[in-house]
């Protein structure tokens, strides 16, 4: 099955329900005539435009009514659109690597492929050592295993199984098709995938899958394996987290 929808996903649908309605107003709408249209709670919409302003989707005015900001402005245009998208994605990354404190990561499956298509790293946050081909790692690392749980029909998953030997780049590597398919089946949706020096001894990674329309992605990041022990607290924080890029990729 299709995994299930996440609470980033449910909250860039909220975010969403509040631009529409801030755009249909041109000169500015008040929070309490956001909360009549879009049937948000108090709580709930002001946790919302409170993200929406950090990252510039909104701005607000003199008399406190809300428009649509620069960020909205610039992906909905035609003309840039691609380049502004970039931009942000990779603005949302460094902020994300600074508040976890690891190397971001941003994945998609395109046509057939894991792909790493942005990441943000750092002097204190570094990279994982690209020594095998993701494309050619997905059944041992987070990412890969974290973008073959979303493949619909399951069927996808065993076909991209198929075009890629499984390597033992570890000893933690499972290199059994059956075993990591019976694992990636029972894979709770809102659980992080983990890789534990599957793909690379000394580093830990976590990812945690992105529902953008029909677009399987995943946000991941990754640790030196003596801070091990912040991966679950890292992985939280960036599941809590990863509205702003959900609702980069939808818009």
């Amino acid at each position: 099955m299709r995994i299930e929808p996440t609470a980033p996903y449910h909250s860039a649908q909220d975010a969403l329900r509040v631009l529409e309605t801030v755009a249909r107003h041109s000169a500015g709408v008040t929070d309490t005539e956001l909360a009549r249209r879009t049937g948000l709670g108090a709580e709930r919409l002001t946790a919302l435009l409170r993200m929406l302003r950090r990252e510039g989707y909104v701005e607000q005015i003199t008399d406190g009514a809300y428009v649509t900001g620069d960020t909205l402005r610039r992906l909905t245009s035609a003309h840039d659109r691609e380049q502004a998208l970039r931009d942000k994605l990779q603005h949302t990354l460094d902020g994300l690597r600074d508040s976890v404190g690891a190397a971001v990561y941003l994945s998609r499956y395109l046509d057939g492929e894991v792909r790493v298509t942005q990441y943000a790293a750092g002097p204190t946050t570094p990279a994982v050592n690209e020594w095998v081909d993701f494309r050619c790692s997905a059944h041992a690392t987070a990412v890969g295993k974290s973008l073959l749980t979303q493949l619909d029909p399951p069927g996808a998953r065993r076909e991209h199984l198929s075009r890629y030997k499984m390597a033992r780049l570890t000893s933690r590597t499972i290199t059994s098709d059956k075993l990591l398919l019976s694992r990636l089946e029972s894979q709770p949706p809102t659980v992080p995938v983990l890789d534990l020096q599957e793909y690379a001894v000394g580093t830990v990674c976590a990812a945690v899958p992105l529902t953008a329309g029909s677009a399987v992605g995943c946000l991941a990041l990754s640790l030196p394996v003596e801070h091990a022990h912040r991966l679950k607290h890292a992985a939280e924080t960036l599941n809590r987290s990863a509205a702003p890029v959900v609702l980069s990729l939808t818009i």
